[in-house]
């Protein structure tokens, strides 16, 4: 049997309640009478009950985290950075996953707020609007990852998306190009709207804009990429650089310009979103706008720690994205005077 509190008291010669009061450094105690209930409680080898301690907080001492899937190389670095962030300050987390289903991403906030989760993060939204109403019932405070709300009790971390399409047009018209064709991340997907308009801000301000035959629906997976790149191929006048939503997107992307007997970048360039992992091993490397996953959910979990102790002027955080130069672009390829299109099999 694990030692109690009132063993601690029975040793230091005080009363059980002085001991609970000391370790949790009541100004009701004096430092003297902390300092002795300290050795002692150290010296029998007392370990706090997570349990009563939440009796006492009125917490739990964790975070519920729900995430589109953890298959995602993404979703996986930003849980690193909220996980090591969380285990710090004593706290652990319950993962849950939405794929990508805006009822199965309500059903699963509101049963970690039924196991008491101290406050929630959640990354890439789907419903982030409908949070309002459920949150002022529950007064739970949420972080959203990569999609900003206003709200009592919701705050967002994310990457500046505007910017980060600014990046991107700007290095393919910087290369020589002007047939830019984009390819979309979810319907659903707030983030790859906004990557499109920074896109075609740049575009705009060298006098050219995407064709709408060059604005392609993707899925952010690498089968929605490689069929959009596809399609893509089937232009009459097809694009001559591709600015994909997310790298995932990019990869099958790559993989269809393969397939058609073209390579990438000689024949057409792909640039990505995100830097994952696996950008830096694709045949060519991947270039791409880099996000920063880990500081995402690191900054997320410091912001939910924040409202949960009580600080008022939190503020929503908002990251510059970064252009990683790889192999994947290069000035476009000067057409033969006969060549209409490429040849796709």
């Amino acid at each position: 049997m694990g030692v109690s509190i009132k063993d601690i008291a029975r040793v230091a010669e005080v009363s059980h309640s002085t001991v609970s009061r000391a370790l949790r450094d009541s100004s009701l105690i004096s430092e003297e009478t902390k300092a002795r209930v300290r050795r002692v409680a150290q010296e029998m080898g007392y370990s706090p009950s997570a349990i009563a301690r939440g009796l006492v907080t009125r917490r739990t001492q964790t975070l519920g985290v729900v995430v589109t899937t953890i298959a995602d190389p993404f979703v996986a670095e930003v849980v690193r950075g909220v996980e090591e962030r969380a285990l710090d300050e004593g706290y652990s987390i319950i993962l849950c996953q939405s794929q990508s289903d805006p009822e199965r991403e309500i059903a699963a906030v509101e049963i970690l707020r039924e196991k008491r989760v101290d406050a929630i993060i959640v990354t890439a939204s789907r419903v982030g609007s409908l949070y309002l109403p459920l949150l002022e019932k529950l007064s739970v405070p949420i972080v959203l990852i990569n999609n900003q709300q206003e709200g009592r009790y919701v705050h967002s971390v994310g990457t500046d998306n505007l910017q980060g399409g600014q990046l991107a047009g700007r290095y393919l018209l910087e290369l020589g190009h002007i047939g830019l064709a984009y390819i979309t991340g979810p319907e659903w997907a707030a983030q790859s709207r906004l990557r499109l308009e920074g896109a075609r801000q740049a575009l705009q301000a060298q006098g050219l804009d995407f064709e709408t035959s060059h604005i392609v629906q993707g899925d952010g997976r690498c089968e929605g990429g490689q069929e959009a790149m596809a399609r893509l191929l089937r232009c009459a006048a097809p694009p001559t650089a591709v600015f994909c939503y997310n790298d995932l997107t990019a990869i099958g992307a790559m993989r269809a310009v393969r397939q058609a007997g073209l390579r990438v970048p000689d024949d057409i360039s792909i640039i990505g979103y995100d830097d994952i992992a696996y950008t830096s091993y694709v045949v060519p490397p991947l270039t791409t706008i880099k996000q920063r996953k880990y500081e995402m959910g690191f900054q997320a979990t410091e912001m939910a720690l924040a409202l949960l102790d009580g600080v008022e002027a939190v503020e929503n955080v908002l990251l510059p994205g970064e252009l990683v130069v790889r192999e994947s672009c290069a000035p476009p390829r000067k057409l033969q005077q006969s060549e209409s299109s490429w040849p796709v099999s």
